[in-house]
């Protein structure tokens, strides 16, 4: 029999809803993001985002049903975002999720946000016609989170049929997350927010247009005492600011940027004539560095445990050079790299759903007391 599940994630700054089917066949999945909120504040503010959630999880769960086709007596299970993520975001997602179960009893299906995260790959994979090899090896990289989990399987269910997985953690951010020194980098340079986006095509124009051969700064790999697989990118936001700081050329078309963007010109296209080469080429320099790291340092952790598959989730999953490079690692190293489409890679509720299947076959379900969990381990 065919299950049904409505998942709802609001763990930061996206208000999501979707319904998939038996864990892999997504109905609808609907974002409504709140970028255009926290962009003058360049990052979440997370009481903001709290109340956006408040005003937009109604409707937005009552699209994902929409574009299902479904009335909402008709869905089999709720799945919510237990967690880690905003308390009070969190909250939002976790109250509402606990009333419609309550109301229309409806089993209640706790799910851990950097889980979801890994079966988006799945949904991807399925939807390819692929499937996915154990023991394998996440990355899962974004705004919040930089973290290496070896994923195995503890029962071998079939090929399609991802349940029984358990996780250990190889690696992470020892200070800021991917994503993070991301924004704070284009927060130096007056390129708005979110930055990932806007430095991945900013830093392709400048390899395009050979700026990169002209860099004004090499950034060298980090060296890690302890744990080899962890990762540390705040060094390298910090050698940008100092960069920038020694290097006084840069503060003009800084300050022009500026007041671009307080006129709300902050589109790549109205930004791109502001930077010259060598801000280009910086910029350039930096992705660079961030690739090589976070590619190398999951290379390593798939050497270590002989995986036979390597998966990459999270919003910076979505950045167009981390994707060509972790395709030319496999090609040389006759590994699979399997990513989500980039829809799937940004925060999103068809992963919340799809993660939720094998918890609700297996009966892992809340009641009542459920609450938040900002720091919530997955295992």
């Amino acid at each position: 029999m065919s299950t049904r599940i409505l998942g709802i994630e609001s763990s930061c700054d996206e208000t999501a809803a979707a319904v998939v089917l038996d864990g892999l066949e997504v109905l609808s999945n609907v974002v409504a993001s709140q970028v255009e909120i926290h962009k003058k504040y360049g990052g979440v503010v997370p009481e903001l985002a709290s109340r956006e959630h408040l005003r937009q999880i109604v409707p937005v769960v009552r699209e994902a049903l929409a574009q299902a086709n479904m009335q909402l007596v008709e869905v089999d299970a709720i799945a919510v975002t237990q967690g880690p993520g905003l308390v009070g975001a969190l909250l939002v997602g976790i109250t509402y999720g606990k009333t419609l179960a309550a109301a229309l009893k409806k089993p209640l299906i706790p799910v851990n946000h950097l889980e979801g995260h890994v079966h988006a790959v799945f949904l991807e994979a399925h939807r390819a016609g692929r499937n996915v090899k154990f023991p394998a090896v996440c990355l899962i990289v974004s705004g919040g989170h930089t973290v290496l989990y070896e994923v195995t399987e503890t029962q071998n269910h079939g090929a399609t049929d991802y349940q029984d997985l358990s996780y250990r953690k190889m690696g992470q951010t020892r200070d800021d997350a991917a994503g993070e020194a991301y924004d704070k980098v284009a927060k130096l340079l007056a390129l708005g927010y979110p930055g990932g986006p806007i430095l991945d095509r900013l830093s392709a124009v400048s390899n395009v247009a050979g700026n990169a051969a002209a860099a004004p700064v090499k950034f060298g790999p980090t060296k890690m005492r302890g744990n080899a697989l962890d990762f540390s990118f705040s060094g390298l936001k910090t050698a940008v600011l100092y960069h920038l700081r020694e290097h006084p050329e840069y503060s003009e078309d800084i300050r022009i940027r500026q007041l671009a963007l307080e006129r709300g010109d902050n589109t790549f296209e109205k930004l791109l004539p502001l930077c010259d080469g060598q801000t280009l080429a910086l910029i350039h320099e930096f992705q660079r560095a961030v690739v090589r790291t976070l590619v190398e340092q999951t290379m390593a952790a798939a050497e270590t445990v002989s995986a036979e598959s390597i998966l990459v989730s999270g919003g910076v999953a979505a950045n167009s050079e981390l994707r060509s490079a972790f395709e030319k690692r496999a090609i040389s190293s006759g590994m699979e790299v399997l990513f989500p489409s980039r829809a799937l890679s940004t925060d999103n509720a068809a992963m919340i759903a799809a993660a939720a299947y094998s918890r609700f076959r297996a009966s892992l379900l809340a009641d009542g007391s459920l609450n938040p969990d900002p720091a919530l381990i997955l295992r």
